[in-house]
């Protein structure tokens, strides 16, 4: 069993198309907000794991809206992390409104070396970190 995370959120003007309505790339970076708030809950931040020469690379991203966020909604964005293997995780989120599933996904990730991109082993610390 993992470890999760959630952010509260509200939509800003400029993420808005021209009919108010969320632009589909800002999923993506909503999702993204709660993942980095995993990071500083339960390590601290991301930016411990870089200072140690290390990074997450996405290798896959996945997207599923059900609703549509509209300009100044509230909502709250949650991760949770899904399967910790030797050199990669995946991570499953979702954005809610109210009690409303408003999008869903996945994204998996292989760690990497921040000055070359060559996959290594997740750290036991971040394993340790994200794992109830």
């Amino acid at each position: 069993m993992y470890k999760s995370a959630s952010t509260a959120l509200r939509v800003r003007y400029n993420e808005c198309d021209p009919l108010g309505v969320v632009f589909n790339a800002n999923f993506m970076i909503y999702a993204d907000l709660a993942v980095t708030e995993l990071w500083r809950e339960h390590l601290g931040g991301y930016e411990a794991m870089m200072e140690e020469g290390l990074d997450l690379a996405v290798v896959e991203a996945n997207l599923r809206y059900f609703k549509p966020l509209r300009f100044d909604e509230e909502f709250v964005a949650e991760v949770r992390v899904e399967k910790i293997g030797n050199k990669s995780m995946t991570t499953a989120w979702k954005l809610t409104r109210a009690k409303d599933a408003v999008a869903a996904g996945t994204f998996a990730y292989v760690c990497v070396t921040s000055d070359t991109a060559e996959s290594r082993p997740i750290p036991d610390s971040i394993r340790a970190a994200l794992t109830v």
